[in-house]
C-alpha cells in the first residue's frame, strides 16, 4: 500500500479537503486498493473536532458523499508517520518547514509541497506554492483552496502511479 498524508495547521480545512480530493482521484484512477490517503495537522489545536463546516460545504458542493465527511475527526501529525508514509504533502510553506525540521533525515525526501505537483505552480518558489488558510476568510476562500488543490491532484496521481510501477 502506498500511503499519503496531507498536512495543514489544525487538520480542519485544507488537509481534509486535499485528503478527500486525492482519495476520490485514486478511486477514479482504479488505484484505491493500492493507495491510502489520510491527513493531519502540524498542531493538535483542533484534534478530535470535525472538519470546518465550510470545508464540508465545499466538498458537498462538488458531490463528495456526506457520510465520510461527517465521520472525519482532526488529529495531530505523529512522528512515526515520517517512516510509515510514502508521501507527506504540506499545504503551505510553514507546514513544509515544520515537517522538515521535525523529520528524521531519512524521511525528508518524502515531504513535498502539494502544489509542487501542479504544473502551473511547480516553477514557483516553495514559499509561493502555499495555499492560504481559508479559515480566516469566507466561502470564496474555500472555493479557491479547492481549486488550487484540484490543480495539483492529477500530478500527484501520475507521480504515485509511477512510484507504484517502480515497486513492481
Amino acid at each position: 500500500m502506498y500511503r499519503i498524508i496531507t498536512v495543514c495547521t489544525g487538520n480542519i480545512c485544507r488537509s481534509p479537503m486535499a485528503q478527500f480530493c486525492l482519495a476520490r482521484a485514486f478511486s477514479d484512477a482504479q488505484l484505491a486498493n493500492q493507495v491510502s490517503v489520510d491527513s493531519a495537522g502540524v498542531t493538535g489545536w483542533e484534534a478530535g473536532r470535525p472538519m470546518d463546516p465550510r470545508t464540508a460545504a465545499e466538498l458537498l458542493k462538488h458531490d463528495f458523499p456526506e457520510p465520510p465527511l461527517e465521520s472525519f475527526r482532526a488529529r495531530a501529525f505523529e512522528p512515526e508517520w515520517y517512516r510509515s508514509r510514502d508521501l507527506i504533502l504540506a499545504l503551505d510553506y510553514g507546514h513544509l518547514t515544520h515537517l522538515l525540521a521535525e523529520a528524521p533525515e531519512s524521511g525528508q525526501d518524502r515531504i513535498r509541497m502539494l502544489r509542487s505537483f501542479d504544473p502551473a505552480a511547480a516553477a514557483l518558489s516553495l514559499e509561493q506554492q502555499g495555499i492560504e488558510d481559508p479559515w480566516y476568510g469566507d466561502m470564496s476562500d474555500f472555493d479557491s483552496s479547492y481549486a488550487l488543490i484540484q490543480a495539483a491532484v492529477p500530478g500527484v496521481v501520475d507521480f504515485v502511479r509511477s512510484a507504484l510501477a517502480e515497486r513492481r
